[in-house]
């Protein structure tokens, strides 16, 4: 009965707290008018049509968001200490090509999130007919070390939760 009012409930609850979170206000016009928006978003998705998300493994979900939490900390610093260190450090910033071999299209677009939410790394462009992936570091000195770290941290977990 409620998917007929309320296509994606949970899409239309994260939608309605993080419109309350960024206005800060709990006023009953700001509730109002949040709700407007987070039902008009979850009807748009119906037009979409997404297939569904299945995640085979919360644990290992719950373990690649504290690897992300932890590395986009320590990218702020390393980004910080490059952009502060002016002459002293020389950077070597540049494009790789990195072959992918997760392939669901819901772990792609989190593995996008993470590159892009990650200071000093750039998902530029995606090959599905090869499965590479085009990527922009800000240091980039060695590509094996950024390849094997990305596949270990990040596609392992991702194939593990999505695959």
């Amino acid at each position: 009965m409620i998917r007929r009012v309320l296509p994606h409930p949970y899409l239309f609850l994260a939608l309605l707290v993080m419109w309350l979170l960024l206005k800060q206000s709990i006023a009953p016009g700001t509730i109002v008018f949040g709700a407007l928006v987070a039902f008009g978003a979850s009807w748009a998705m119906v037009a979409l049509d997404p297939p569904p998300v299945r995640i085979r493994s919360f644990k290992a979900a719950a373990r690649l968001a504290g690897r992300v939490l932890i590395d986009v900390f320590r990218s702020n610093i390393a980004v910080g200490r490059i952009i502060l260190g002016g002459a002293e450090r020389r950077t070597h910033s540049g494009f790789m090509v990195l072959k992918l071999d997760l392939r669901d299209r819901y772990g792609l677009a989190v593995l996008a999130i993470i590159m892009t939410c990650t200071p000093g790394t750039q998902w530029v462009h995606y090959d599905p007919a090869h499965g590479t992936l085009l990527l922009h570091v800000l240091d980039l000195v060695d590509e094996r070390e950024w390849a094997t770290l990305i596949k270990r941290r990040y596609e392992a977990l991702l194939r593990e939760i999505f695959e």
